[in-house]
């Protein structure tokens, strides 16, 4: 989190917040503050998004202050635009606070930069599934370029077809690939592998995972687990 985001956290009335916010964080909230938690996972949500929509809008109108905690950042696959936009047409006053995504903290404690002078002059973030059971609009040629880092949220389910697309697109099965379950949580776990295994990776454990294939994630098969605790496997 950012020092920002621990104040405005101190000052909430209620937190609305994801299943993946951990006690810690709900901690750093008044003791007295409300906690509900709209937690998601794939197939099981506990509140529909337009439930979570107008529980915000009500909630602010009853004049307390609303504390929308997510893992990560609001609007990287958060659905922060949706929220935000329910908000300002209901004439509620909003501050989005940025947080730290997934991508940028799995990068970090895997240490694969997802950029780098030599191996990667591009990063792009995808979504891996689409609303409903559509499979995503995206322009695999252009993911599929050499020297491009490409970053797979909510791609656990659909990895075999993602490393598929890839590899027609032109990506050379062999292209180092990282699979991290659980970013920056205690029991985060990562597997440095290839896009020819990446389907096999993802599948070897349960959980929330982020997906990264290029050629800068290769760094991540010489990294050091600076976690003791931390697992760190090849595939």
């Amino acid at each position: 989190m950012t020092v920002r985001a621990v104040r405005v956290l101190s000052r909430a009335d209620v937190v609305v917040h994801d299943g993946l916010v951990s006690e810690s964080i709900l901690d750093l909230a008044p003791a007295a503050a409300r906690r509900i938690s709209v937690a998601k996972r794939k197939s099981r949500h506990t509140y529909a998004q337009e439930e979570i929509n107008r529980l915000l809008v009500g909630l602010a109108r009853e004049g307390l202050i609303v504390v929308r905690l997510k893992g990560g950042d609001p609007f990287i696959f958060g659905r922060g635009g949706e929220e935000l936009e329910a908000c300002r047409a209901a004439g509620i006053d909003c501050e989005v606070v940025p947080g730290i995504t997934a991508a940028l903290a799995a990068s970090a404690s895997a240490g694969a930069p997802l950029t780098h002078r030599e191996s990667a002059q591009a990063v792009t973030f995808v979504t891996g599934h689409a609303a409903g059971e559509v499979e995503p609009d995206l322009d695999w040629p252009a993911l599929a370029r050499a020297n491009h880092t490409v970053v797979i949220y909510m791609g656990v389910s659909t990895a075999g077809r993602i490393a598929a697309r890839l590899i027609a697109a032109g990506r050379a099965p062999s292209t180092p690939a990282l699979v991290v379950f659980r970013a920056s949580r205690p029991d985060e776990r990562r597997i440095p592998t290839r896009l020819g295994d990446l389907a096999e990776a993802a599948a070897s454990d349960t959980g929330p995972a982020l997906l990264v294939v290029g050629e800068a994630m290769s760094a991540a098969l010489a990294s050091l687990a600076p976690n003791p605790g931390l697992r760190e496997e090849r595939a």
